[in-house]
């Protein structure tokens, strides 16, 4: 999906650990069931217009700008991850 190019474990962590809780407000869940691995819609339970709250608060949080044809193609939270981490990467 997204590069994995120099972006180490402690990077990717950081950013899951910063967006966790964003993401357990919108879907109104524990933080503890939030993985990598995680499915926006479906496991988390994820409309599409939370996922578009949800990217709006990411850009704000980053002092970014997220397309909305990057940002369809975040499934899971490791998408997201990965996307943040090249992103402030650069």
């Amino acid at each position: 999906m997204f590069k994995r190019n120099g972006i180490t474990a402690q990077q990717k962590q950081r950013i899951f650990l910063k967006i966790r809780p964003v993401l357990a407000k919108h879907l109104e869940i524990e933080e503890d069931k939030i993985f990598f691995s995680s499915k926006l819609v479906g496991e988390l339970g994820a409309d599409s217009l939370e996922a578009i709250e949800i990217i709006m608060d990411f850009e704000e949080m980053f002092k970014i700008e997220i397309l909305d044809t990057e940002a369809e193609k975040m499934q899971t939270v490791e998408d997201i991850v990965m996307y943040l981490a090249e992103r402030l990467n650069t």
